[in-house]
């Protein structure tokens, strides 16, 4: 979509020595800047993610969507020349990128304090469950578990029944916190010539999330209560049933709620009502306030509910099911579906939400397993028979 030329980090060179989710997603956002990304695998299968599925176009679709636009290369680490290569790569990079254990990175050699010794201004990532040291260092983590010691399935679900939230939030905190850390790094490099020892922990990263939850609970005692499509710390704030349907809005202020009340409601009495008067009493009475939404926009069509809150400048929208999101009327307005090559064919692609206006985001394929492994084995000087 642009000349490599005026891409922020053409000049970049990444090392990630990842599988998965969080530590691809870190590092597709910099190959979609611009950034040289190569990906190493192992040769038996490569990142465990290609297996998934075979969703789209016999590829995984969690692959597809986290490694676009990098170079792929498979290396058995536990081979003296394959190690080798990894080295080279390692002292001549920008950056490295890992998600492995920190024992495992350790065992392999690649510590930050032992590659420092030869790349003193590399930049250097490690992203895992719960961080580097403390108790939980070497525990095994998948986006799951994490979502379940930070919190954040206790704050979701109903109120009989906590859930897990349907994507991987745990694994792209982590990756977007790595990405920005790593942009601040580069930054810093620029000025100072020094390099970067980054720690991010899918655990820290998830708890600053859910920081409103804990701070609700240190200053009053009290757990916000899960509330299902609902917010458990606004109100009114969610889903709500109408005569033939749903609707999907939310009030953030208390302007907002005057308006609610007198046009969507016709109920301005509610505005002065010393139980709804402020989000703080509305959430204390939460039940009872609902309880009048309900059975009030139970009486009206959708239509007219959709009506009234465009007219009191409401915030509302749909609840699409990913079928729905694919064909977004906005989405296409904004031409944000584009097709990049894979190794089954052609596949389509998001563009990525950067959206620097002089510098859009460099849209390349999915690789093979290994594609390119003899070319870049050949630009450090070594070459493999196959």
């Amino acid at each position: 979509m642009t000349a490599d030329s005026n891409l922020p980090l053409k000049d970049i060179r990444v090392v990630a020595l990842e599988q998965a989710v969080a530590a691809p997603f870190c590092s597709r956002q910099l190959a979609d800047m611009g950034a040289d990304v190569i990906k190493i695998e192992r040769p038996d299968g490569g990142d465990f993610a290609r297996a998934y599925d075979g969703a789209l176009n016999g590829l995984s679709a969690y692959f597809a969507w986290l490694n676009r636009g990098k170079r792929s290369i498979t290396l058995d680490l536990k081979k003296a020349k394959d190690h080798l290569a990894l080295a080279k790569l390692v002292e001549r990079a920008d950056v490295f990128i890992h998600n492995l254990t920190p024992d495992a990175v350790e065992s392999f050699g690649f510590a930050y304090e032992s590659v420092a010794q030869t790349n003193p201004g590399l930049i250097w990532c490690g992203i895992s469950g719960y961080g580097s040291d403390g108790p939980y260092r070497n525990k095994k983590a998948y986006d799951l578990m994490v979502q379940g010691e930070s919190g954040v399935m206790n704050l979701t679900g109903g109120p009989d029944t906590p859930a897990k939230v349907g994507i991987s939030i745990a694994d792209i905190a982590a990756g977007l916190y790595g990405y920005s850390s790593i942009l601040a790094a580069l930054l810093n490099r620029a000025r100072s010539a020094r390099g970067e020892r980054i720690d991010i922990s899918m655990l820290e990263c998830l708890t600053e999330w859910v920081t409103p939850a804990l701070y609700a609970y240190q200053g009053s005692g009290r757990i916000p209560k899960r509330a299902g499509m609902r917010h458990n710390m606004i109100v009114p704030y969610g889903v709500y049933a109408c005569a033939d349907g749903v609707v999907n809005f939310a009030i953030q202020n208390d302007r907002e709620w005057h308006r609610f009340s007198s046009v969507v409601l016709s109920m301005p009495t509610l505005i002065n009502d010393e139980r709804f008067v402020t989000n703080e009493v509305r959430v204390r009475h939460r039940v009872e306030l609902e309880t009048i939404i309900e059975q009030y926009l139970r009486t009206l069509k959708r239509s007219e509910v959709l009506g009234r809150l465009e007219e009191a400048q409401i915030a509302h929208g749909e609840m699409n099911d990913v079928a729905a999101v694919i064909q977004h009327p906005q989405l296409a307005a904004r031409r944000r579906w584009v097709q990049v090559d894979s190794p089954n064919g052609t596949i389509p692609a998001l563009v990525p939400p950067h959206n620097l206006r002089n510098a859009p985001a460099r849209m390349m394929g999915v690789p093979a397993l290994g594609e390119h492994s003899q070319e870049i084995l050949a630009e450090l000087g070594l070459w493999r028979m196959e």
